[in-house]
């Protein structure tokens, strides 16, 4: 079962991200190859996912930064079996969440990776997969 949106319509896709006015910045950024973060002025620290105020001292205070893409393994599964598309045509696939150099800890999907190779601390680069419709969305992969 897909779960409908409140006006009953169906997503594009489970992958598409969907934009808006405040994200906007982000998903440009990330269709010319760019991560961008948060980062806050009055704490200093960085966060991701996009949020309008610091999830670590509430302020509004806040502005998007150029991420360098770096970054490490912290965890992963290797996802075997899922039902739904797109990612039924993807799996196997390694379902990952990594350490940004900036701070963030992030989910995301690790690409060019054999499973074998895959071990906490590993030093991974983004790149952008493309979604369809000019959204790319941030991967990572061995730097």
């Amino acid at each position: 079962m897909v779960a409908r949106p409140c006006d009953g319509t169906l997503p594009v896709s489970a992958a598409t991200p969907e934009t808006d006015d405040f994200t906007r910045p982000y998903w440009d950024a990330a269709a010319d190859g760019r991560l961008l973060i948060r980062r806050c002025g009055a704490c200093g620290r960085a966060h991701h996912y996009p949020r309008e105020f610091c999830p670590y001292c509430w302020s509004e205070d806040v502005t998007w930064e150029r991420a360098t893409g770096r970054a490490t393994l912290y965890t992963w599964s290797v996802v075997h079996r899922n039902d739904l598309p797109p990612f039924d045509a993807r799996t196997p696939y390694t379902a990952a969440v990594v350490d940004l150099a900036e701070g963030p800890r992030v989910m995301t999907e690790i690409v060019e990776c054999a499973e074998a190779d895959l071990r906490i601390g590993l030093d991974l680069e983004v790149t952008f997969r493309e979604e369809g419709g000019g959204v790319a969305v941030a991967v990572f992969r061995p730097a």
